[in-house]
């Protein structure tokens, strides 16, 4: 008997008679880069793999979308690589749907031979000491989402006029991308897909002086040296000229380095590359006073020890920091920062932490509190058994940050994804997965079937490519690449136009 759905466009069709033990089904919980990533290998290592990508946003491609800089569009060229595979005979995208809430993960694995989970990271560490709770201070997370356009950040309000300081708490390449949209010139950004909203709020921003804080040394700064080299290479190598009037601040003290560290420095190309830039930055010249001239200040060997209230009272007037000093750890042959009881203030209305971001459990789901990951080997979800093989939740994997932390660029997941599919593969091979005793799960039927009993209302990818039309219909009359839509309620409706 044949059973008919429609996706979008796409007709769907399934003669149960002829579904053999060979079909996989696969739903894939998250569409960043390594949920994409894992169904383009999952797709062409299994010719019989049925995938399905559901995520909790109306749009696909998660980071991608946003957390990449708007003034980084080459990077985004992968979302292409991605709308080919959603498009694949086998492969759907069902957005708008949430794990957890909408429906549970025992529910997906009753109805698909595997689950791959890669909702990567929607949450923030928290530094835990006084005064994070004032207005004015965000996680870099939210700042980046609100810039981007992202549905759950577009209200936010950062108060960019009512301040002329922002510190910014680490120095990743979060830190920087943050750091460089602050100081960018707008008439710069307005070329890019940044969010109409954090146009108009960069516009009247008061904000000309900006301190990146880093708890350790310019040797162990956590930034690619590209994206170093883009905010004050200009100083350095003259290949940068959007920020010509941005006075770079280094105290060249901070420069000095232990012999532990030149051991580092010779074996780390990335790291010694970095230290060098900011070295040739701590001595170049400072570019001539004007009234468009902006400050970034890199703050070494400083860590946040409180914030400050300002006259009100509510919002944060300026930020404690405590002098460090590195110590080797011997076991783990490693340097960790120690306070030395020395303080600092500084003034800033504004304070961004980018500290790192934290992955959520959800109900069912093994979960590492410490780590923030879901515990793994190789990709297969474990739990709390005796042996690693009893422990082992076959048909239940993970990929991307839930299953290796917040690390890596956007290719890192490609390698994450391989690892997690070789898994799958090994353990279909051995009859693990799906189960050789076990009942044929209905796979993307048995999904429809619940979305429908729940009436929940789901986004194709047709749904998704209405909006897009519609962002860079909308983008082309403001000469951008795309304006995005950035509210849930507007989201949906045009993916139903």
């Amino acid at each position: 008997m044949d059973r008919l759905f429609i996706i979008g466009k796409r007709l769907i069709s399934r003669n149960f008679s002829s579904i053999g033990s060979n079909r996989i089904s696969v739903c894939i919980v998250g569409s960043g880069p390594a949920g994409f990533y894992t169904a383009e290998k999952m797709l062409k290592a299994h010719e019989k793999a049925e995938v399905d990508i559901i995520d909790r946003l109306p749009t696909p491609f998660g980071l991608v979308r946003s957390g990449v800089a708007p003034d980084h569009q080459e990077t985004k060229i992968v979302i292409n690589q991605f709308s080919r595979v959603a498009k694949t005979a086998r492969c759907a995208f069902f957005g708008n749907i949430t794990l957890g809430n909408g429906i549970s993960l025992s529910e997906l694995r009753e109805n698909y031979d595997i689950v791959v989970l890669s909702y990567g990271a929607e949450s923030d560490r928290s530094l835990g000491i006084p005064g994070e709770d004032l207005e004015g201070i965000y996680s870099a997370r939210e700042f980046v989402w609100w810039y981007n356009g992202h549905p759950d950040c577009f209200n936010m309000a950062p108060g960019l006029k009512n301040t002329d300081t922002a510190a910014i708490l680490g120095l990743g390449n979060v830190a920087l991308d943050v750091a460089r949209i602050l100081l960018r010139p707008v008439s710069d950004l307005a070329e890019t897909d940044i969010s109409d909203h954090a146009l108009a709020s960069l516009r009247e921003s008061s904000i000309r002086k900006v301190y990146l804080v880093a708890r350790r040394g310019p040797a162990q700064a956590a930034c690619t040296a590209k994206e170093l080299r883009e905010i004050i290479g200009f100083q350095v190598e003259n290949i940068f000229s959007g920020m010509k009037n941005l006075k770079v601040k280094i105290d060249e003290a901070d420069l000095d380095i232990s012999p532990f560290d030149e051991e580092v420095l010779k074996n780390h190309r990335i790291q010694r590359r970095v230290y060098e830039l900011l070295s040739k930055a701590a001595g170049s010249p400072y570019c001539q006073s004007s009234p468009e001239q902006r400050e970034l200040h890199f703050v070494f060997f400083r860590k946040p020890d409180r914030f400050l209230p300002s006259e009100n009272g509510c919002t944060v007037g300026s930020l404690r920091l405590e002098k460090t000093t590195l110590e080797e750890n011997k076991s783990s042959g490693k340097q960790s920062a120690v306070g030395t009881a020395e303080f600092e203030d500084i003034n800033c209305g504004l304070v961004l932490k980018s500290i790192g971001y934290k992955s959520l459990p959800i109900f069912g789901l093994p979960f590492d509190y410490n780590k923030g990951v879901v515990p793994n080997v190789k990709g297969r979800v474990v739990s709390g058994y005796q042996t690693e093989e009893e422990a082992v939740e076959h048909g239940l994997y993970v990929a991307g940050w839930l299953k290796r932390g917040p690390t890596g660029i956007i290719a890192t997941n490609l390698y994450c994804a391989e690892e997690t599919v070789s898994s799958i593969t090994e353990d279909v091979e051995k009859g693990l997965v799906p189960a050789a005793s076990a009942a044929i799960k209905p796979g993307r039927e048995g999904l429809l079937q619940l979305l429908q009993g729940k009436n929940i209302k789901f986004v194709p990818f047709t749904g998704w490519e209405k909006i897009d039309a519609k962002e860079k219909m909308l983008g082309e009359l403001k000469k951008k690449p795309r304006e995005k839509i950035t509210s849930w309620q507007k989201l949906l409706e045009a993916s139903n136009e």
